[in-house]
C-alpha cells in the first residue's frame, strides 16, 4: 500500500511540473506576443502620424521612408559595404578586447605587486568619458582602420581587465588550497581552478563588451572614417537626409541584438550542465 501511495504522489507531482511549464510557456508566448504588438503598433502609429501630417516626416522621416531608403541603398550595395565594415571593426575591436583582457588580467592576478600598481590606474582610465578620447586618437593614429579599432577597443577594455580580477580573486581559495596542497604550480592554479571558474563570468562580461565595442568603433568612425554606419549617420546628418540616418540606427541595433543573442546562445551551451 505504501508503495502504492508514493507511486501516486509520483505522478501526482509529475502532471503539477507538467501543468506549471505549460503554464511558463503560455507565459513567455504572451510576452513576446505583448512585445510584437507593442512594436507593430508604434510603427503605425509613427507612419499614421506623418501621413496625416501630425509630424514632419523630413524630420522624423517614417517606416515606409525607411524601408525605401534601405531598397535604394540595397540595390547599388551601399548598404551591405557600410554595414559589413563597421561590423568587422567591431568584431576585431571585441577579439582584441578578449584577448587583451584575459591577458592583463591574468597578469594582475599573478603577480599582487603589479596588481597593486596598476589597479588604481586602470579604475582612472576605466572612469574617463571615451568619447574624449576619440579626437586624441585620430590625432595620433590618423583617419584609418587602426584607431577606430583602438577607439572600440578602448571602451570596454579598461572595464573588462577589472572585472575579470575581480572574479579571479574572488575564486573559491580551497579549491586553489587544494591544488597547491597535491603539489601543483600557480599554473595549474590558473588552467584547473581560474579560468574554468570565471568562465560564466567571461561569457557575462563579452555580452557587455560587444555593445561597448560597437558604441566605441561607431565613436571612432563618426570623427575620422569615410566607411561605416557611424560615417553615414553623420554625412546624412550634414546633409540633411535623416532618413538615412535613422535607417543606418535601426541597423546598429539590429546588429546589436543579434550578436547579443549569439553570445547568449554561446553562454546557454557553456553553462549547459552535463548529462
Amino acid at each position: 500500500m505504501k508503495n502504492k501511495y508514493d507511486s501516486n504522489k509520483k505522478e501526482s507531482l509529475s502532471l503539477s511540473q507538467q501543468n506549471y511549464l505549460k503554464d511558463l510557456k503560455r507565459q513567455q508566448h504572451r510576452i513576446r506576443a505583448i512585445r510584437i504588438l507593442i512594436f507593430v503598433l508604434f510603427l503605425l502609429l509613427w507612419e499614421t502620424a506623418v501621413r496625416f501630417g501630425w509630424i514632419d516626416g523630413f524630420i522624423f522621416s517614417s517606416p515606409s521612408r525607411i524601408v525605401q531608403t534601405f531598397q535604394n541603398l540595397w540595390n547599388d550595395g551601399t548598404i551591405l559595404r557600410h554595414t559589413g565594415i563597421t561590423l568587422a571593426e567591431t568584431l576585431i575591436s571585441f577579439s582584441l578586447v578578449v584577448v587583451l583582457g584575459i591577458g592583463c588580467a591574468v597578469l594582475l592576478w599573478y603577480s599582487s605587486t603589479l596588481s597593486e600598481i596598476l589597479e588604481p590606474y586602470f579604475v582612472i582610465l576605466n572612469s574617463l568619458p571615451k568619447s574624449a578620447l576619440a579626437p586624441l586618437l585620430i590625432v595620433w593614429l590618423g583617419a584609418n582602420l587602426k584607431s577606430i579599432i583602438v577607439s572600440g577597443i578602448s571602451v570596454a577594455i579598461f572595464g573588462t581587465i577589472l572585472n575579470l580580477y575581480t572574479g579571479f580573486m574572488e575564486m573559491d581559495p580551497d579549491k586553489m588550497k587544494l591544488i597547491y596542497t597535491l603539489q601543483g604550480t600557480k599554473k595549474d592554479v590558473l588552467f584547473q581552478v581560474i579560468l574554468p571558474g570565471t568562465l560564466p563570468l567571461l561569457i557575462s562580461i563579452m555580452k557587455v563588451n560587444i555593445g561597448l565595442c560597437l558604441v566605441g568603433v561607431v565613436i571612432g568612425e563618426f570623427i575620422g572614417a569615410r566607411e561605416g554606419l557611424g560615417y553615414l549617420i553623420i554625412y546624412g546628418s550634414q546633409v540633411f537626409k535623416l532618413d538615412l540616418v535613422i535607417l543606418s540606427i535601426v541597423i546598429l541595433c539590429v546588429i546589436a541584438v543579434l550578436l547579443y543573442a549569439i553570445l547568449n546562445l554561446l553562454e546557454k551551451k557553456c553553462t549547459r550542465p552535463c548529462a
